[in-house]
Order: structure tokens, then C-alpha cells, then sequence
């Protein structure tokens, strides 16, 4: 059994606290390793580290901070398919999904490469008689990065490369059940050039997070989970004058008008709800069928769903593999038998699959819940895995005014053959991120991610441009160089002239 160590200023360290969490991979249910559960002098450890190291990376030169990020995109592309494989062991996600998941970080990591062009402020000159003004983005300080256990390489990629090439300097806490992709990444950005300190990497559970989150010497904080947490961690770190941004759950509606393409969309509603065994933020949950449509579509979706190849991670057959834990899986499971009794139609029940070879894994089949309301806790609850509703709508306006209604806001999409129904869905629905004819609708790295209502605490979403201006400081200044004939003492106030 191998133990996943914290990084500190540059080295690996075993923990002191004596607490550890167990590593189990979710295809066989076999505990493959332990992770050390930091206590609070641990954490302080981490960041003493990256206030210190702050000193002098604050101030490193563009150039430096670039050739590092250039030098970290090429090893981390390099080393793709062993992050891949670290992240099918411990998570479950097929190898496929892996390297998506990978390649979609790198894409932060580039736009991390081009900080120079990102970082250039503004200059007005003679805003007054020999009277110039400019502003600046400075680092903030030392960031704490809290990330989930759906994405153990991307979701840090959307947060470190950004703040390091802004000069910050960076103490991450993974999820305790999938860390090793997260620390290969970590080396490999020391190996990239990255000096000791400016990273770090500490293990734990609550008792590091709520450190990190009021530990003084850390000055903002970028955090991806569930919505409870994500205003736990806005609202301690807010108190503790820190910056936040947090990124909650989410309840993704995918809304099918009558003019769509059924094929089209069925393909994308299978893809987006069952991809990754559902445990994305951006999944689908819940699909919006416009009479007189809606039989039709549930029918293509539930034909797909029954011909998916559900099986390990490391199996190049397996199109979905299994969820993160025995205690997920079964809370998950329990949608279906709940949704039947509280007066929905289970058209595709997955919940008693049991994979050959592999009975001890975490696996659960794809379930499809026709004739949903929002009553039912199906549909109100983040289920976060293989689950899919049906809502039936008589009209646009019925299926928007549904959406709009749900207490989250990540990201929805419409299905539709008709440019101005589109063009006022992306209007009028309450989300951070919609697609048109598109069920996954993340934006490429040089646009910014992130939700409204419970699906985000913060003014800021991450990364992109967004992440620029969370990761850095505006300072305006404002210059006068004295001119022999200066000279006087004038108590107005000053002006413009």
C-alpha cells in the first residue's frame, strides 16, 4: 500500500498528525494506498512556505514566470497518459475521459504561458498639466486552492498556472480521495522550474480547510465542490477578510424544443448525463422536453443508455466506469426506487448492475426518470451521478420559467433549430454558462468559468480573464514630475486643468 505525501517547500513529507484517510480503487473497491490528514500546524507549515517564497517570486520577472509555465506545459503533455492513469485508478473515469480532463487543463496552462500579454496595465498621459496616471496588477499574496475529487488534474490546472504566472504563490489541498494525480502535477511544475515554497501541497480534510481558510497570512482562496461547502468557504474566508471564489453544485437543465434535431439531441443528453458516471458539475440532470416531443426523445435516449458499455476505467471497452465510493454509489442508487414511488416512470433502471470480475467496485448502471416534477427529489436534489429526469413542458415559456426557477445557475443548454428561440434563451435564462446545441457548454481557457445563484459565492468565476483579475490587485498611479516654474502653496482642491 503506498502513501500519498504532502509537499512542502519543495520536498515531500510524510505526516505528523497520526490521521489518515484510506485511497480505494473504485473499479475493484481495493484500498490502494493512504493519505496523511494534515493538522492545523501542518497546514501553517505549507504556508510559511509560500509567504516566504512570495518575497521573491512577487517580484520575479514576466520572463521567468513565462519560460516556467512554457517549460511545465511541455512536461505535463509529456507525462499526459501517467496522469491519466493515476486519475482512472483512484477516481474511476475511463482513460479517455482522463486525458480529456487533462488536455482541458492544459489549456489554462497556455493561457498561463501568454501572462505578459494579460498582465499590461493602461496609461493615460496629461490627465492634468504634466499629469499622468497608470494602473497596475500586482499578486495578491499567497492563494489557498481547495479542489474536488470529479477533477483531480483539471480543476487545479484552472487555478495554480493562472495565480503563479500573476507572482502569487500557492497552497493546494486536494480531495482526499484521488491525490496522486494532483501531487504528480505539483512535481512536475517543480521540476517544470517553479522554486521551492511557491507550491505546496497539504493533504486533510475539514481541519485543513477551515485552517486555510482563516490562517491570516493567506489572502485569497479558490475553491470547486458542492454548494453547502462552497458558502462554508465564503463565508469563513470572507470573515477573514480573503477573497473568495467558490464554485458550488449544480442542477444542469438541457431544454429540447420541438423544432430540434431528436437524434442530435439525444446523442448529446446520453453523453452529457452519463459521461464521467454523472460526477460533473456540468453534467446534465435534468432534460426539458417541449410537447409535442417528448415520447420520441425519451425513447432515442433510453435506446442509447441501454447500449452503453459500463466497466473499469482501464478497460478501452468501457464507456463509463464506476463512482467514487460504495456510500456515493448506494445514495445515488436510492434516486431511483424514490423517484418510482413519489409517481415518475422509470424507464431505464440501472441501479442493480453488477459488473463481472469486478463485485467489489463501486459501479452502478445509467438510469432514466420519465415524468418528473419538481416536487419529487429527483429533480430537487444534486444527485451527482448516472441519473437522469425527463421534465415534460407544454411551451417555451413553461420550460424557461422552470429553469430559471431552480436554486442553481452553472450551466444549461437548448436544443433548437430556430436562431431567435436561441438567441432568447441565451437571454433570459438565469445561468452562467449556456450552449446552443451544445449539452457541456465549458468555455475554452481564454473565456472564464463559473455559474450564478447557489452555483457560485464570489464576484469572480475562474479562470480566463476572470481569473487575471481574481489572482491580482489593480493600483492606480498617478505621476507629476515638478517643473522649475512649479512652485506655491495652493490648499484647493486639486483639479484637472
Amino acid at each position: 500500500m503506498k502513501t500519498i505525501q504532502h509537499f512542502i517547500d519543495g520536498k515531500h513529507a510524510d505526516g505528523t498528525s497520526g490521521r489518515h484517510g484510506e485511497v480505494t480503487n473504485p473499479a475493484t473497491g481495493e484500498v490502494t494506498g493512504q493519505v496523511p490528514l494534515a493538522s492545523a500546524s501542518e497546514v501553517d507549515t505549507a504556508i510559511s512556505a509560500a509567504a516566504k517564497s512570495f518575497e521573491f517570486w512577487g517580484t520575479a520577472s514576466l520572463a521567468k514566470r513565462t519560460q516556467v509555465m512554457f517549460n511545465y506545459r511541455e512536461l505535463v503533455n509529456a507525462h499526459r497518459d501517467e496522469i491519466a492513469e493515476l486519475i482512472t485508478a483512484e477516481h474511476g473515469k475511463v482513460h479517455s475521459d482522463a486525458l480529456g480532463e487533462i488536455a482541458r487543463g492544459l489549456e489554462i496552462v497556455e493561457l498561463a504561458c501568454g501572462i505578459p500579454q494579460l498582465l499590461k496595465g493602461e496609461t493615460s498621459t496629461q490627465v492634468s498639466t504634466r499629469v499622468d496616471v497608470e494602473s497596475i496588477r500586482q499578486p495578491v499574496g499567497v492563494v489557498a486552492g481547495i479542489t474536488p475529487f470529479n477533477f483531480p488534474a483539471m480543476v487545479p490546472m484552472w487555478m495554480f498556472p493562472v495565480a503563479l504566472a500573476c507572482g502569487n504563490t500557492f497552497v493546494l489541498k486536494p480531495s482526499e480521495k484521488d491525490p496522486s494525480a494532483t501531487l504528480r502535477l505539483v512535481e512536475l511544475a517543480h521540476e517544470a522550474g517553479v522554486p521551492d515554497g511557491v507550491i505546496n501541497v497539504v493533504h486533510g480534510d475539514k481541519t485543513a480547510v477551515d485552517r486555510l481558510l482563516e490562517h491570516p497570512d493567506v489572502d485569497a482562496v479558490s475553491f470547486v465542490g458542492s454548494t453547502p461547502i462552497a458558502k462554508h468557504v465564503h463565508d469563513t474566508a470572507g470573515a477573514h477578510g480573503k477573497r473568495v471564489q467558490a464554485l458550488g453544485g449544480a442542477k444542469n437543465h438541457m431544454l429540447v424544443l420541438p423544432d430540434a434535431d431528436l437524434d442530435q439531441a439525444a446523442d448529446a443528453a446520453v453523453s452529457a448525463a452519463y459521461g464521467s458516471a454523472g460526477e460533473r458539475c456540468m453534467a446534465v440532470s435534468v432534460v426539458v422536453a417541449v410537447d409535442p416531443i417528448g415520447d420520441e426523445l425519451v425513447g432515442k435516449i433510453a435506446e442509447r443508455a441501454r447500449a452503453l458499455t459500463i466497466g473499469p476505467g482501464d478497460d478501452p471497452a468501457s464507456e463509463m466506469g464506476p463512482l467514487i465510493t460504495a456510500e456515493h454509489r448506494d445514495k445515488v442508487a436510492s434516486y431511483v426506487p424514490r423517484a418510482r414511488e413519489q409517481g415518475a416512470e422509470v424507464v431505464v433502471d440501472g441501479t442493480g448492475l453488477v459488473v463481472e470480475g469486478h463485485e467489489g467496485g463501486f459501479f452502478t448502471g445509467v438510469s432514466l426518470v420519465d415524468g418528473v416534477t419538481p416536487g419529487m427529489d429527483v429533480y430537487a436534489d444534486e444527485i451527482f451521478g448516472p441519473v437522469l429526469a425527463v421534465v415534460r413542458a407544454e411551451n417555451y415559456q413553461e420550460a424557461l420559467a422552470l429553469i430559471n426557477r431552480s436554486r442553481w445557475g452553472n450551466g444549461t443548454a437548448i436544443f433548437t433549430r430556430d436562431g431567435g428561440a436561441a438567441r432568447r434563451f441565451q437571454l433570459e435564462v438565469r445561468a452562467g454558462m449556456v450552449g446552443v446545441n451544445v449539452p457541456i457548454p465549458v468555455p475554452v481557457g481564454y473565456h472564464s468559468f463559473g455559474g450564478w445563484k447557489d452555483s457560485l459565492f464570489g464576484d469572480h468565476h475562474i479562470y480566463g480573464n476572470d481569473g487575471v483579475r481574481f489572482y491580482t490587485r489593480g493600483k492606480v498611479i498617478t505621476t507629476r514630475w515638478p517643473d522649475p516654474s512649479d512652485g506655491g502653496i495652493d490648499l484647493g482642491f486639486p483639479s484637472n486643468s
